[in-house]
């Protein structure tokens, strides 16, 4: 069933949608287990549904979907999970760039990018050099990503402007803050749903 038919059956509002959906990405690993499959296959069909998301976002015209994929705290995870994970993304990053371009969708990436794995990390920059002047939906992974983490990093930008001297202590407002942060390009999220049915 695609947007428009979705659009009609609940005769939905366009104007009232949101214009920022966040979707933090869990249970796949749970929703494998309970199936008596590994882990790594809950993550792969959680990957492939992706693609019908982000389509169905851009098709009703969410001007940006966030997807909390692959929080700080997930490093602790086994190996070869992370190993499993870092694959499954970029494969998904050079699968889907010509339907990115296709679609006019930005990739934009949230988190402490420097983290991953120096060919992960290529491909994503890659995909998002390569889909920077598209303007139509922004689509923003939140790789590497906690809250608390890119409030310290934030907090630490304005610490060197501070200490070179570029900036006082007295002139840092919220607003000055917020531009400090990964998610400074996009709106606030509308609507923010969880995955894993908790």
């Amino acid at each position: 069933m695609g947007a428009e038919d979705i659009v009609e059956q609940y005769n939905l509002d366009l104007d009232r949608l949101p214009a920022h959906i966040a979707i933090i990405m869990d249970g796949n690993g749970r929703w494998a287990e309970i199936r008596k499959r590994p882990r790594l296959f809950g993550h792969k069909v959680g990957a492939e549904s992706v693609q019908d998301v982000v389509s169905f976002c851009r098709e009703l015209g969410v001007s940006a979907l966030t997807l909390y994929a692959f929080s700080s705290e997930n490093w602790n995870r086994p190996e070869n999970e992370v190993s499993g994970l870092m694959s499954i993304l970029q494969n998904y990053l050079k699968a889907e760039l010509p339907r990115m371009q296709e679609n006019d969708i930005r990739l934009h990436c949230i988190g402490d990018m420097e983290r991953l794995p120096e060919s992960v990390y290529k491909s994503l920059r890659h995909t998002m050099d390569e889909t920077s002047a598209n303007k139509s939906m922004v689509l923003s992974l939140a790789l590497s990503y906690g809250g608390r983490d890119e409030l310290c990093r934030a907090a630490k930008k304005l610490s060197r402007k501070c200490l070179a001297g570029e900036l006082d202590v007295d002139d840092i407002t919220p607003d000055l803050f917020s531009k400090q942060l990964d998610t400074a390009i996009l709106p606030e999220p509308d609507l923010l749903v969880r995955t894993g049915g908790e």
